[in-house]
């Protein structure tokens, strides 16, 4: 189990009750993001590392672009909101901005746009005090252009993205972390370099199958690993917990265990 330790910081509920406030991450994207919770997403595999740790918050939200999220970001994320506990934020947007204007006009952002968007997120970020060290912006994977076409002529349409365009967003995801200082992991380059293809990666050409949700979670880890991994686990082990008088054990602030 590790190291137990006493929560990082507590505040006063109704009562007088100590409320214990856990250090948490949240996930803000599309679709990609909003499934992360699901058996075997990405997400799910954050949680359950971080069990006792640090809460794992899904602000994943289906067929949003960078232009819907910006102007939400501010109700999901305030100082009001615990923005102190929040140890890090994954941005995580692009598969919808990416998309072809001519044929989804609804969730395509030009290229500049995007760049700007993710831009403005990031400095309302940093308002809240959510520093550039404590953000990662995410690239949108690469398309498999023949499965997702398939899709959607399902749904009576014609393909309407195309994984070069894609790379135009990742590539302009990368520069803003780039220029703002952020972490960025970049998934249309990262998943490219498999030499055995990248169409495993993908459940239907866009979201991402067992394998990619398992690639996303193992990258995504290894960035945060070094802000994460000296967290200890809140609250004293059963079995520490002293039996004739509880209270000592569990409402102690400050001793470690």
């Amino acid at each position: 189990w590790g190291q137990y330790a006493s929560v990082p910081s507590v505040r006063c509920v109704d009562g007088g009750s100590k409320m214990i406030a856990w250090p948490r991450i949240v996930l803000f994207g599309d679709s990609i993001t909003q499934f992360a919770f699901e058996a075997d997403g990405w997400g799910a595999t954050l949680a359950d590392r971080l069990i006792r740790k640090c809460d794992v918050i899904n602000r994943g939200l289906s067929g949003y672009n960078t232009r819907w999220a910006k102007v939400v970001l501010p109700r999901l994320i305030t100082r009001d909101s615990e923005a102190e506990n929040t140890i890090a934020v994954v941005i995580f947007f692009g598969a919808n901005d990416c998309s072809l204007k001519d044929e989804n006009p609804q969730q395509h952002i030009s290229l500049v746009e995007y760049g700007e968007n993710l831009k403005s997120m990031l400095q309302y970020l940093k308002s809240v005090d959510i520093t550039e060290d404590k953000i990662i912006l995410v690239t949108p994977p690469p398309l498999e252009e023949s499965a997702w076409e398939q899709q959607c002529l399902a749904k009576g349409s014609n393909l309407n993205r195309l994984n070069s365009v894609a790379g135009e967003y990742a590539q302009a995801c990368v520069q803003v972390a780039r220029n703002c200082g952020t972490s960025v992991l970049d998934l249309w380059t990262l998943m490219q370099e498999d030499k055995q293809g990248f169409s495993s990666y993908l459940s239907d050409g866009l979201h991402l199958s067992k394998k990619g949700n398992n690639f996303v979670a193992a990258q995504l880890w290894s960035l945060l690993e070094k802000k994460l991994n000296a967290l200890p686990v809140l609250l004293p082990y059963w079995a520490d917990v002293n039996q004739q008088n509880p209270e000592a054990s569990l409402l102690d602030d400050s001793a470690q265990k």
